[in-house]
């Protein structure tokens, strides 16, 4: 039997926390290396692990993975949250990338310099409001089956949930226009493995701190 999915990256959220959120959702064990110093960096490096010299990097059915939509693309394929067919699976595509744009915005905010950061900060929430969540509200309105794709759970779904819980992180009640935004984020929380990733003590990485800010710089020489 194949171990389990090993994931190389720092101890905190960065592009890696996707790849997590969507291992708990298909409800697979995973273990994680963590990457502590620049040493441990240039090991990977150095032993040809990582294919573009870039983390994350998971081992996988025997595949050193690397760029982070293709980790994601595998593991939503291999268990069975990508659709049923390519217009599905063109859809799913659609979603995630949106939520990946939205997301990605939020997680650099910690790495930008205090006088940037109220403004990016301010951007992400008229952003968040204007163009990303009318459009998932939007598409559960037409599609009318509780998820966004399909007749069950997909990687978009995870990812939207992602993408809810930190945009609140900036805005507690960055919802409060979106009704059906809120009912598909008590919905898909309480599937009982996101339910089980959202408890405390699971392997979710909190919201980045100024230890883990200087360690990341510290490691990939910002």
């Amino acid at each position: 039997m194949a171990g389990k999915p090993k994931l190389h990256y720092p101890k905190g959220r960065g592009r890696m926390e996707s790849v997590r959120w969507l291992l708990a959702a298909a409800g697979v064990e995973f273990e994680e290396e963590f990457i502590e110093t620049k040493e441990d960096l240039e090991k990977l490096r150095s032993d040809g692990s990582l294919l573009f010299q870039q983390v994350p990097m998971v081992e996988i059915d025997g595949m050193k993975l690397v760029q982070t939509r293709a980790i994601l693309s595998y593991i939503a394929g291999k268990y069975n949250l990508y659709g049923k067919d390519l217009k599905e699976r063109a859809w799913i595509d659609m979603y995630v990338e949106g939520t990946t744009d939205l997301m990605g915005m939020i997680m650099y905010i910690p790495f930008q310099p205090a006088e940037s950061k109220e403004k990016n900060l301010a951007l992400i929430i008229e952003r968040a409001a204007a163009r990303y969540f009318p459009v998932y509200e939007k598409a559960l309105k037409d599609h009318g089956h509780g998820y966004l794709v399909g007749n069950k759970l997909s990687w978009a779904d995870i990812h939207l949930l992602e993408a809810i819980l930190m945009t609140e992180e900036c805005k507690p009640d960055i919802l409060s226009a979106f009704p059906l935004l809120q009912a598909f984020k008590g919905r898909i929380s309480n599937i009982p493995t996101i339910k089980k990733f959202l408890q405390p003590g699971s392997q979710r990485k909190p919201v980045a701190d100024e230890k883990f800010i200087a360690r990341v710089k510290e490691i990939f020489d910002m």
